[in-house]
């Protein structure tokens, strides 16, 4: 009642009476926009209600914080969802034998590592330059239009590959198959960031880890049974293998419509084509994958090495099966876990674990304990690539999600390669124990990244 009778606003007597104190004016203020998305989630703390914007459902408004009951069989339960995983991650078995069935197929025609390193490098590049052009014609005209002529086209050039004997022609047909073999795991993790939107935002981590694991399972399940077959005189079945898994899967991910995302020319908001790729945003993310493919490239050179040249070089598999299954492991564990930090923080977490455990390799006098820290530092693995995942999904436009996630498999698998590349000098140079200390240094490198990345605080305005 007091304030009623006051002759003027109590604010403005307030103003007067404390000059540090600022005017109202009488016009109320216009509600502020929601942020609909973010480019790389936090520091994505709003001013007001100090919450992760990284959380925002896609149509904003209330922040959405993880679910503690949310796990493995919750977001598979999502309609459709087990089909379309299930099917992705086995058509990702028969991508993951290629690199090892050509290997295997073109030293048992010609005797020589030099044609099968040139059919492998012809299918890795292709994959990492031409791939990601291909998954904008996903983007564009729709999953299940674009998978069926990908399908067709892969199966036409290990065909070509098996019925041809010149090794120019293996080469050239290698390359071939990984520029129009389809990008599963892009495709699947599109269709959970579609599918996962609105009140569901929190459980996107949980599928991304899913991803990560069926990636982890993949490559270790894949390069396993290539080498069984070739090893056994079979490594034309071995590619008759791959290419059956990868119709089986990417043909029943095509047969499922109503979990595919909308092709960029039926959505609602304007056409901005893959100009937000370009985004410093994206580009900060796609260095991310560039630094772990260089840890990826360092380790399989040093552990290779070390064990040769210690006289036990049956050791190599062991260890880096074990180091798969630790990661998987640690992608179970991540996934069903409830985290309140930032992705970002997430990120930064996972490179510091990465780099002080790598720093003991140097110090591995035996197979045994550098076998030891190899399994120590993969577990952080699956947790930074799901992260990378959600960062990636904040980061670019709806519409470009698949051909975002293609580009950080390229980026990755053009990390790997410089790596390799780098540790094999080194090898030469220095021998296999100096090669060790390259892997904390790859570490390094995405923590640095890391931290940059912590600190932007970029803002993408688009339609979710």
């Amino acid at each position: 009642m007091f304030l009623l009778t006051l002759p003027h606003s109590p604010w403005s007597t307030l103003a007067k009476a404390f000059p540090f104190t600022r005017p109202v004016s009488g016009r109320r203020r216009p509600p502020r926009q929601p942020q609909p998305w973010t480019s790389l989630g936090e520091p994505g703390m709003s001013r007001k209600s100090r919450s992760p914007r990284w959380l925002a459902p896609p149509g904003g408004g209330k922040m959405v914080m993880p679910d503690a009951n949310v796990g493995y069989r919750g977001v598979l339960r999502t309609p459709g969802a087990v089909i379309f995983f299930f099917a992705a991650a086995i058509g990702r078995v028969g991508i993951a034998m290629i690199p090892l069935s050509l290997v295997w197929l073109l030293h048992a025609r010609t005797g020589s590592y030099s044609a099968s390193g040139l059919a492998t490098a012809g299918f890795a590049l292709a994959e990492a330059l031409i791939g990601p052009q291909v998954a904008r014609l996903f983007d564009r005209f729709g999953q299940t239009r674009v998978l069926p002529f990908s399908l067709l086209a892969a199966v036409i050039a290990i065909g070509g590959i098996l019925v041809t004997t010149n090794s120019a022609a293996v080469v050239a047909a290698s390359a071939c198959a990984g520029a129009v073999v389809p990008q599963l795991a892009a495709l699947s993790s599109a269709r959970w960031a579609y599918l996962l939107r609105g009140s569901r935002a929190s459980e996107l981590p949980t599928a991304f880890s899913l991803e990560a694991l069926a990636n982890s399972a993949a490559f270790l399940l894949g390069p396993v049974l290539a080498s069984s077959l070739g090893a056994a005189g079979a490594p034309e079945l071995a590619l008759v293998i791959s290419a059956s898994l990868i119709v089986c899967g990417g043909g029943v991910l095509a047969s499922q419509r109503h979990t595919a995302p909308l092709p960029r020319r039926e959505r609602a908001e304007p056409d901005q084509g893959s100009r937000t790729l370009l985004r410093p945003a994206f580009v900060l993310v796609a260095a991310l994958n560039m630094a772990l493919g260089l840890y990826f490239g360092t380790m399989g050179i040093a552990v290779s090495s070390f064990a040769i040249n210690h006289g036990v070089p049956d050791a190599v598999a062991p260890i880096m099966a074990a180091s798969s299954l630790t990661g998987i492991v640690g992608g179970l564990i991540y996934g069903r876990g409830r985290h309140r930090l930032s992705p970002r923080r997430q990120l930064i977490i996972a490179a510091g674990y990465m780099t002080s455990a790598a720093s003991l390799l140097p110090l591995a006098h035996s197979t045994f304990m550098l076998g030891g820290v190899v399994v120590v530092t993969e577990i952080a693995i699956p947790p930074a690539i799901t992260v990378l995942n959600i960062l990636t999904e904040n980061a670019v436009h709806p519409a470009d999600l698949t051909q975002a996630f293609s580009w950080n498999a390229s980026a990755s698998a053009a990390g790997l390669a410089l790596a390799a590349s780098v540790a094999g000098r080194v090898v030469d140079a220095w021998g296999s124990s100096a090669v060790l200390a390259q892997a904390p240094a790859a570490g390094a490198i995405l923590l640095m990244i890391a931290l940059v990345v912590s600190g932007c605080r970029w803002t993408v305005q688009c339609p979710r």
